[in-house]
């Protein structure tokens, strides 16, 4: 798959145990992306942070433990971003969602 050298990031930062019909949202998002052909999505688990309620999630305090941060991207043309911006927008009710310009430099696969 080519991607234009001008693309976009879209992240989404949650809870890693934010659950939907039983199922980790994260892993929903990402594999809405995937169906939808979009170039590329990682997710990040952290080991320090905090949200809008400022609890702090950390891997060091054992009983927060399950509900890491996480931050899931997605790269690809601002016209494929915005196609899934629906689904984000109806599945995202705790959270934060940016989006950035970005350049890319290399994007290969053998």
């Amino acid at each position: 798959m080519r991607i234009a050298e001008q693309a976009v990031l879209l992240r989404i930062f949650m809870g890693e145990s934010d659950k939907k019909d039983g199922k980790p949202l994260y892993e929903q998002r990402v594999v809405k992306a995937r169906e939808v052909n979009m170039a590329g999505a990682t997710v990040l688990r952290g080991i320090l942070g905090f949200g809008a309620a400022s609890r702090l999630h950390s891997a060091k305090l054992l009983e927060l433990s399950e509900d890491l941060p996480v931050v899931i991207e997605i790269i690809d043309t601002q016209e494929k971003i915005d196609a899934l911006m629906p689904f984000i927008d109806e599945k995202v009710s705790e959270g934060l969602v940016t989006m950035e310009n970005i350049r890319v430099i290399k994007y290969r696969h053998n």
